[in-house]
């Protein structure tokens, strides 16, 4: 069973009793509205999938073909034409020989002969008047149809210069969409392309914000850092402490080679302090004078 019947029979059974019974009847309501919303989506389907040049396409090819039916008809009227002017032309012969023979009967004293003959050429003469009727008519009907096929064919030319027209315009006006959709960003592939470019650099953006707080944590002690390469803060502070000093004591150390002059014994022995020259008269030995 089809879907529409098999939902009206649903439809029916959970209709209450007094519905049913004939006091009101909304299934033709809802059936109206089933069929109102098919058409309306088989319409926009149909819209979606219709392409105007494949339209005046189909529409060019009709005509083409009413224009060829046309020119046969043309050509059948004129084989018919032709056929009876043979016919003429044969009945008009037959009708001289008989008049020729009863001239003849007549000579010769036959006069039943005579009248044998032109009764039979005024039978032919009626089916010459016959054909010649007809004759007329099919060349009227052959110049009525000659007359229509030069009509469509200008037609049919003037349509195949509009369709190439419209076709031409609606591919310029199609491409023309295309780049504005792709320069804008709104086609349906370089809105995938947007959205794949901003989904990276959001990944991007929360990596980075992941790294930098991870630095941080480690940085102040609230993570461990299990290869043991981390150091605290207070023993980065010294680091970058003394890293200051030895740089400042290598400069003074190669400003005074450039003088000329001894480096500094700070420079030369970084780190060391005053503790130690002052312990130097102590380990020095001292010798009397005699």
């Amino acid at each position: 069973m089809e879907a529409g019947p098999v939902l009206w029979v649903l439809l029916q059974w959970l209709e209450p009793e007094s519905v049913r019974r004939g006091r009101a009847k909304p299934m033709s309501g809802v059936m109206k509205r089933m069929g109102m919303i098919f058409r309306a989506k088989a319409n926009k389907a149909l819209d979606r999938a219709e392409d105007p040049r494949e339209t005046l396409d189909y529409s060019y090819q009709k005509q083409l073909e009413l224009l060829q039916k046309v020119r046969r008809g043309v050509a059948d009227v004129a084989t018919s034409r032709k056929r009876l002017e043979l016919q003429l032309n044969q009945l008009q012969s037959q009708s001289s020989k008989l008049e020729d023979q009863g001239r003849k009967a007549l000579a010769l004293g036959r006069e039943d002969l005579a009248r044998e003959a032109l009764s039979r050429r005024a039978a032919l003469q009626q089916q010459v008047t016959d054909l010649e009727t007809q004759h007329q008519t099919l060349q009227g009907e052959e110049e009525k149809l000659t007359l229509a096929a030069q009509r469509l064919q200008a037609k049919v030319d003037a349509f195949r210069t509009k369709k190439e027209t419209i076709k031409a315009t609606y591919t310029a006006a199609q491409a023309q969409t295309r780049i504005g959709e792709a320069f804008s960003g709104i086609s349906e592939e370089m809105g995938d392309v947007g959205l794949a470019i901003q989904r990276a650099e959001d990944k991007t953006a929360q990596m980075q914000a992941r790294a930098g707080a991870i630095d941080e944590l480690l940085a102040s002690g609230a993570l461990d850092d299990p290869s043991g390469m981390a150091k605290d803060d207070i023993q980065a502070e010294l680091d970058r402490l003394s890293g200051g000093t030895d740089v400042e004591l290598e400069l003074q150390r190669m400003k005074a080679e450039l003088a000329g002059g001894s480096a500094p014994q700070q420079a030369i022995e970084p780190g060391q302090d005053q503790t130690r020259s002052q312990q130097q008269p102590q380990d020095t030995p001292r010798f009397d004078k005699q």
